[in-house]
Order: structure tokens, then sequence, then C-alpha cells
């Protein structure tokens, strides 16, 4: 069981990550590059602390204190650099698909799969985007600590909520689902202050459509695709398993 979860895992999550980097490079890339030049504008030029040219330094004064961050430099190595992050993210993902899958104890097929994978989108993307949607950079934001607590929160809510309302579907449990659900919204989501930007809004609404289009295509993949690897797996355990099969 748990081989067949982890090879699972890794053919859906690099299979949903090559999906994503692909849309992100076409679709969100060039978006954050062009709110990037609004954003290098209106800061001062950061310093640099290393010559390295793999490394740089940007978007002074969001970190605490002033400091700069760092980001991969433009180009290949920032590529690079988010489609590792993607491909890790995928695994896990999967990990943690699988094993809600096996925990409910569900039949693992594409899909079912796919069902649960929608599931998180809903949780992971979807409904924390309603209080905090996808941000380029330059955005005026709260602190960084706030919002990771406040996704967190909500995605656990939502995927509790989510399976109160869709499998155990008793009154009870409807009505406790879906008051996880709208828990969080409730409560608000942490903003930052109300900034003027040069940025023109459409850029801002796009990339928040563009980025929750990008998580659902990335959800649906790895659904459709750990389904397909379970069964392919379980398959040729069963036929290896089958008396007089090749060792």
């Amino acid at each position: 069981m748990t081989k067949r979860l982890l090879a699972a895992a890794l053919v859906a999550g690099f299979l949903a990550a090559c999906v994503a980097s692909l849309l992100q490079f076409a679709l969100t890339s060039p978006l954050i590059l062009a709110a990037e030049k609004y954003e290098t504008a209106a800061l001062e030029a950061p310093s640099r602390a290393f010559a390295n040219p793999l490394i740089v330094l940007a978007h002074a004064g969001h970190g605490h204190g002033g400091e700069a961050e760092w980001q991969p430099a433009p180009g290949l190595p920032r590529l690079a650099f988010t489609a590792l992050a993607t491909l890790v993210s995928g695994v896990g993902y999967a990990l943690l698909l699988g094993a809600v899958l096996v925990a409910t104890g569900r039949e693992v097929t594409s899909s079912e799969a796919l069902r649960f994978g929608i599931g998180g989108f809903l949780a992971a993307s979807l409904a924390p985007a309603i209080g905090l949607p996808p941000e380029l950079p330059g955005m005026a934001a709260a602190a960084l600590e706030s919002r990771q607590l406040w996704w967190l929160a909500t995605a656990l809510a939502t995927a509790i909520g989510l399976y109160l309302v869709a499998i155990r579907r008793g009154a009870v449990a409807v009505a406790l689902g879906l008051a996880l659900i709208v828990a969080p919204h409730a409560w608000g989501a942490p903003h930052g202050p109300e900034e003027i930007s040069a940025m023109p809004p459409v850029y801002a609404a796009q990339f928040s459509a563009r980025s929750l289009a990008v998580a659902f295509a990335f959800w649906a993949v790895l659904g459709l695709a750990f389904g397909w690897a379970w069964e392919a797996v379980a398959g040729r355990e069963g036929a290896a398993a089958r008396p007089g099969a090749a060792v």
C-alpha cells in the first residue's frame, strides 16, 4: 500500500507539475514580469550583497524591518526555481490526496480521485482566494504570517466542511460542514493598507483569474493522474502476485 501510494504520488505530482508549469509560463509569468516593472519603478534600486548572477535582491521593504528579499534571477533560473517548487508541491499534494482517499475508505479510481482533486482545488485555492486573491508583486498586502495563518485555517476548514457535506451527508454533518466553510470568511481575511499603484487594475484581475485557472488544471490533472497511476501499479502488483508470474 505504501509503495503504491508513493509511486502514484510521484507520477501524479510530476504530470501535474508539468502541466501547471507550462500554463504558468504562458499565462501568469508575463503578468508577473509586467507588474515587476511597475514595482521597480516605484522603489529604489536594491543593493546587491553578492556578485552571484543567479541571485538578485528584490522587493525591498516588503520584508520585516525593511530588509530586501531575494528571488531567482530572471530567465532560466526563475523558470527552473518555479518548476522545482511546483514539482515539490505537486508530489506533496498528491501524497495528501492519496492519504485522504485511503483514510476515507474510498475506492481509488480516476473518477474518484478527480472528484477529490476538485475538492482540493476548492479547499486550497478557490476558498482562500475569496478573501486573499492571488497577488502580483508590488500590491499592498498584510503581513505574510497573518496571511499564511488565514490561508491554512481556511483550507483546513473548507476541506473538513467538504468532507462533512459530500461524504458524511447527515443533516447535522451538512450543517456543521457549511458552518466551517463559511467561518473563515465571516471572520475576515487580513488585508494591508490601501495604496495607490501605477499598475493597471486589469493586471491584477487577469492574474487572479489566470492563477485560479492554472490551479484548477493542476488539481484536475493531479487527481486523474493519481487515480490512473494507482490503478496501473495495482494491476502490475496483481499480475506479479499470480502463480507462475515471472519474478
